[in-house]
């Protein structure tokens, strides 16, 4: 079975993803960029095993997305049984998706997810012809779903997956114990009785001066540990203001770095002001951490309860100090919390990823195919 993936940039996790999806049928990925150039270096560190791996050469119009017309020409010349693109926000992708609808070409759209708006405007127009007319729509959640059928898909052609940035090893099996934290904590030089990790880009949208703020109204015995690179001048004033002395901002950490300020960790904050997913969410999870975050996070909303931590307003200082509080000094809470995010992330793997993909391929519409390609 020939696939065809369009996407804008090999993200570490998508490359992962189709390695997975690989093993199973005759796979392309048509790239439109080399990497973001936001992004760590890890991002121009990839393999592309299992797949072919085509990466486009055009003019760059945004950190992560360019403009290649040539698309066209992988779309003439190849014959796929099926084709999904995730790129119907970029001038490639909607090039592509409007040659495919003048030549009657079936193909799928595929998002992580997303917040529809009202709809209404030139933008949001434009959106809804680029997006309807799809033969079908891979999506995450009901927020999801509820983003396609705002641009004109057609919920009866909505069809679910799980997304994610874990293959089955990576979860384990239970919550780290409080011996082995105190332990990893040693080695990492963490001294505070309890420890907060949040993962993410110095950047406003993360909420990052929220938990600033909010760790300024802590116990100075809880550590919060900020991963992912170095912060501007505005985070390390704005922790002076505060004198947020238990904030630490820790610069990137390859993935097995990581994983042991995960072990270390009793709690993960992610008071983002908007994340169309948030794998760091997942990732948490799979260590049996309990996790808050914000109802501007579908990552959360989808997988983050009372059972396994909080979800919190936007940009509410108080709801996160009063969520932290409530959780962090409980230990048979932390427990169970724990134990809920570990068995409520076991269906979000590479391997299922890929195994629903290839079910709906499978059973998928052999008429339509036969009709557009002239199967006997």
């Amino acid at each position: 079975m020939k696939i065809l993936y369009m996407v804008n940039v090999p993200a570490p996790y998508m490359v992962n993803y189709f390695n997975e999806l690989g093993k199973y049928c005759e796979l392309t990925v048509i790239f439109e960029k080399a990497t973001s150039t936001e992004r760590d270096k890890s991002w121009s560190e990839y393999n592309f095993i299992n797949f072919r791996g085509i990466i486009l050469k055009g003019i760059s119009t945004a950190v992560d997305m360019a403009f290649c017309p040539q698309i066209v020409k992988y779309l003439k010349k190849g014959v796929y049984d099926f084709i999904i693109s995730s790129t119907m926000a970029t001038p490639t992708g909607i090039v592509a998706i409007e040659y495919m609808k003048l030549r009657g070409i079936p193909y799928y759209l595929e998002s992580e997810g997303g917040f529809a708006k009202d709809g209404k405007g030139l933008k949001e127009k434009i959106k809804k012809i680029v997006m309807s007319g799809a033969t079908g729509y891979f999506s995450t959640t009901p927020i999801g779903d509820n983003y396609f059928i705002t641009y004109g898909a057609d919920r009866n052609k909505i069809y679910k997956y799980p997304f994610t940035s874990l293959y089955k090893e990576d979860i384990l099996l239970e919550p780290v114990d409080d011996l082995k934290k105190t332990y990893i904590r040693k080695e990492l030089g963490i001294i505070e009785e309890k420890m907060i990790i949040s993962v993410g880009q110095f950047i406003h949208r993360k909420g990052f001066d929220v938990l600033i703020k909010s760790a300024s109204k802590l116990d100075k015995n809880i550590g919060i540990y900020i991963i992912g690179g170095e912060p501007s001048a505005e985070y390390i004033e704005l922790k002076n203001k505060c004198n947020a002395l238990n904030i630490h901002f820790v610069g990137f950490k390859n993935k097995q770095q990581l994983s042991e300020y995960y072990k270390a960790a009793d709690l993960f904050v992610l008071p983002t002001r908007e994340d169309i997913w948030g794998l760091v969410i997942n990732e948490a999870m799979a260590y049996g951490l309990p996790v808050i975050t914000t109802n501007r996070c579908i990552a959360g909303i989808e997988l983050i309860d009372f059972e396994n931590g909080d979800i919190i307003t936007v940009d509410s200082e108080k709801e996160l100090t009063d969520s932290i509080k409530r959780i962090i000094f409980d230990k048979n809470k932390l427990r169970k919390m724990g134990e809920s995010s570990l068995e409520k992330i076991q269906w979000y793997t590479f391997e299922n990823m890929a195994k629903v993909h290839m079910d709906f391929f499978n059973r998928g519409n052999v008429n339509e195919r036969k009709t557009m390609y002239g199967e006997k």
